[in-house]
């Protein structure tokens, strides 16, 4: 794979107030015709009905490689200005957009948002603001900051709209999630999308942020203080399909070409939204470039790869194995070389490759550059064990296990760490309060969990914190947010579900987040609960046909023991433990200290819908 010349790519202020533009716009040549041409006006007059945009043609370049390019220069002093009292050749963000003219067609194609535009305006209108620097990035930060091993990750999921409105108010709550005892923050997508209330997930803008969210340069300021918190920043990034207005689906679709140079049938394309074809070098390429753009220019600490079977060929294939391969390796080459420094520990490259492979998670694990992926083998096991479903706890103990995922891999001599995200909840599925009661509010509009119930998501969260992989929080979980989300539709993706941070206050949310704390205080000083192996105790007479779990973390003789009531009765039970010595309790200090003789039964009492960590002393 190859790096795009960016700096002959979208929109540059080449010289004070003179922006140079460029687009790559394969099979759109001026020899058949074709006229590009940029619109652009200040953004202080998009909404003014008086005031049109400025229109500047663009002239033909063949590119050897990539094909059509076209490009041009605008100086936006001697522009003339059609309005008078425009604010054009003002000091600010202008905000622009392409159109495509040709004798073959009835009415211009007007609204091409420009693919590598680095700002973007309201809707399909991409921007560049005059003067732009980048952030001053804290060389005493940025050539300081480690990302974590992959083993000791823990993970909050946010989207910024939802978190804290906006990234100014989330980098206020950094803080925060460095108290609660995260120390890595997944974001959702941040790349350019055409509508204001949305998840992210239709990208029509890859290479900058949305403008619902903020710019570049708070963006860049918001992954520098949260280095500075002790949090990494990985990105959520969609690379298998786009939104239907991205430039290189909307114009060939428009012009009713047969074959498309971008977009095209790959993997599993029916699965979400207009499939992109890495069969095409020009497909590899660009995302490769969007890939190593993201880790050059804004530090994040690695990528979440959302939707993977939508590009997926195999292990080997021309898909997703291979941008992760070449990632890694772009990496590896810098040689820890300045801000790069922050992936290089010892004999191990701790760039974070998570992806998002439902359908195969262990076969991405095990044989691509992959390091980590998402799975929901845990979540339904839970799900099933909140249903009542009794024989699902021996389910449940072996995927807290990672049943089935190698620690280690190697790919051409190279050894990789390899985990798997645990989760009970995320973006994707209802709180998991809401499988244990549910309120309509607004019928199917809103619902929600009933909050009064949260007692009994306690043992799930101690077995999944505690067990083995990336624990993974998602925003709000640790005050019991309580949405549900509807599985298809509108309302799904189209509707803003805000953390209501006053649930921090009440009974459930002070429960809940002591808990919490509680339980990643514990992870973070121990590293059995990180690092250690991992034993699932079963015994369906002894506990799990009465609604308990139990579970071992060992490093040498450094053990602990992790018991897990879903039952509504407090029970006690017997436990061998195999180390002798003095062992603590480390939820609630009940009885303190026990001492086990080696090999004899030792009795333990398990709270109702709660449970007991003992840990070697």
């Amino acid at each position: 794979m190859k790096l795009l010349p960016l700096d002959q790519l979208g929109a540059h202020e080449i010289a004070p107030n003179c922006v140079q533009f460029g687009l790559f716009l394969p099979w759109v040549s001026a020899h058949d015709g074709y006229q590009l041409l940029v619109k652009m006006l200040h953004e202080q007059d998009q909404f003014l009905q008086h005031v049109p945009p400025l229109v500047f043609p663009l002239q033909h370049a063949p590119d050897a490689t990539y094909g059509d390019y076209w490009c041009g220069q605008i100086d936006i002093r001697t522009a003339d200005r059609l309005t008078p009292s425009s604010a054009w050749g003002t000091p600010g963000t202008y905000v622009y957009r392409y159109e495509l003219r040709s004798p073959l067609l009835r009415s211009p194609l007007d609204w091409i948002l420009d693919p590598f535009a680095r700002e973007f305006g309201v809707g399909r209108q991409a921007a560049i603001t005059l003067g732009y620097t980048d952030h001053p990035w804290d060389a005493a930060i940025e050539d300081h900051w480690k990302t974590p091993a992959l083993r000791d990750l823990i993970v909050y999921e946010l989207m910024l709209q939802e978190f804290a409105a906006d990234l100014d108010a989330a980098e206020a709550k950094l803080p925060y999630l460095r108290d609660l005892g995260v120390n890595c923050i997944e974001v959702m997508p941040v790349a350019n999308v055409e509508r204001s209330v949305d998840w992210g997930f239709e990208p029509i803008g890859l290479f900058g942020v949305d403008e619902r969210l903020g710019n570049r340069r708070t963006f860049q300021r918001f992954v520098e203080s949260a280095h500075r918190n002790g949090l990494a920043v990985v990105l959520d990034m969609i690379y298998g399909h786009t939104g239907r207005h991205f430039a290189y689906e909307d114009v060939y679709a428009t012009l009713g070409y047969q074959q498309n140079p971008f977009m095209g049938a790959f993997g599993d394309e029916d699965l979400f939204g207009a499939s992109t074809d890495f069969r095409r070098e020009y497909v590899q390429d660009f995302y490769y470039t969007v890939n190593h753009f993201w880790l050059e220019r804004y530090h994040v600490d690695g990528i979440r790869y959302d939707c993977v079977p939508n590009y997926w060929d195999g292990v080997m294939g021309s898909g997703y194995a291979n941008l992760v391969y070449h990632t890694y390796q772009t990496v590896a080459a810098t040689g820890g070389n300045g801000h790069w420094q922050r992936f290089f520990n010892g004999n191990s490259i701790n760039l974070i490759q998570c992806a998002e492979q439902l359908q195969k998670p262990v076969l991405a694990v095990e044989q691509t550059y992959t390091n980590c992926t998402w799975q929901n083998a845990t979540l339904d096991a839970a799900n099933r064990v909140a249903s009542g479903e009794r024989t699902a706890l021996t389910d449940f103990g072996l995927r807290l296990g990672l049943l089935d995922y190698p620690l280690v891999a190697s790919h051409n001599g190279q050894t990789l760490e390899k985990s798997a995200f645990q989760y009970l909840e995320n973006h994707d599925h209802p709180r998991f309060i809401c499988r244990f009661g549910m309120d309509n509010l607004y019928r199917e509009v809103i619902r929600e969990g009933q909050r009064q119930h949260w007692f009994k998501v306690q043992p799930y969260l101690i077995g999944l914190l505690l067990g083995k992989g990336v624990p993974l929080l998602w925003q709000g979980q640790e005050i019991v947010e309580k949405y549900d989300v509807p599985a298809d539709g509108p309302a799904r993706i189209g509707t803003l579900r805000p953390v209501r941070w006053e649930l921090f206050y009440d009974e459930a949310g002070r429960g809940m987040i002591r808990l919490v704390r509680k339980l990643l205080a514990l992870r973070n000083a121990e590293p059995v609960f990180r690092r250690g192996e991992f034993y699932f105790h079963e015994h369906w007479d002894r506990w799990q046909s009465r609604g308990l779990l139990l579970f071992s973390r060992w490093i040498g003789t450094h053990y602990a023991l992790v018991s897990l009531n879903f039952t509504d009765t407090e029970q006690t039970t017997t436990f061998w433990f195999p180390i002798a010595g003095t062992y603590a309790e480390q939820l609630e200090g009940r009885a303190n200290l026990i001492a086990v003789p080696a090999g004899q039964a030792v009795s333990l009492t398990i709270p109702s819908n709660y449970g007991g960590v003992w840990l070697h002393a």
